[in-house]
């Protein structure tokens, strides 16, 4: 989800069976940019680590931070060279980066096609559909949202999509703000 001032991502954990641990889905790239997950974690944390390597890099050659946009399409354009070459694999990957730079807030999902889109507000992985249902429903009211409420919203309509035996709590949910 975003308004005006801020970009905020909800991600459930998932964990394999009572025993194990929950899975991370929200990564940290840099100071003004995170990512959730949605699919493969092994690749998912490749490509976090290539992302952050990027954001690093360009601290250190301009001495200011990698805008979002240019930090999305430099991940499009690696993505898309395991689609045209035989012998590799797509990355088996959903991303939603969230991030603040110059221009406000931004939130852009990547697919495993390496599509990238700039949205206002975006759910992925399984059962996402009814989220992305409660979203819609509710887009009009993110723009001139504070982040408490940005956050509210992110949780309801992550309710929507567990099963009603299950319930929200701090072991199974993370939350990451930028802005």
């Amino acid at each position: 989800l975003k308004s005006k001032t801020h970009a905020v991502l909800v991600a459930l954990k998932r964990a394999p069976s009572e025993l194990s641990d929950h899975q991370r889905k929200v990564i940290p790239i840099d100071d003004h940019i995170g990512v959730a997950i949605a699919g493969l974690t092994a690749d998912a944390r490749l490509l976090s680590k290539f992302m952050r390597t990027e954001c690093l890099n360009s601290r250190y050659a301009y001495e200011s931070p990698l805008p979002v946009s240019r930090l999305v399409s430099t991940l499009g354009n690696k993505m898309q060279i395991c689609t045209q070459r035989y012998g590799r694999r797509p990355y088996g990957v959903g991303l939603l980066v969230a991030g603040f730079d110059e221009m406000g807030p931004h939130i852009y999902q990547t697919c495993p096609s390496s599509n990238y889109f700039d949205c206002k507000c975006m759910a992925i992985g399984a059962r996402s559909q009814s989220a992305r249902t409660y979203l819609e429903r509710h887009l009009v009211e993110f723009l001139d949202s504070n982040v408490d409420d940005l956050v509210r919203h992110g949780l309801r309509a992550l309710r929507e999509t567990l099963p009603n035996e299950q319930e929200l709590n701090t072991k199974n949910v993370s939350v990451a703000i930028a802005g």
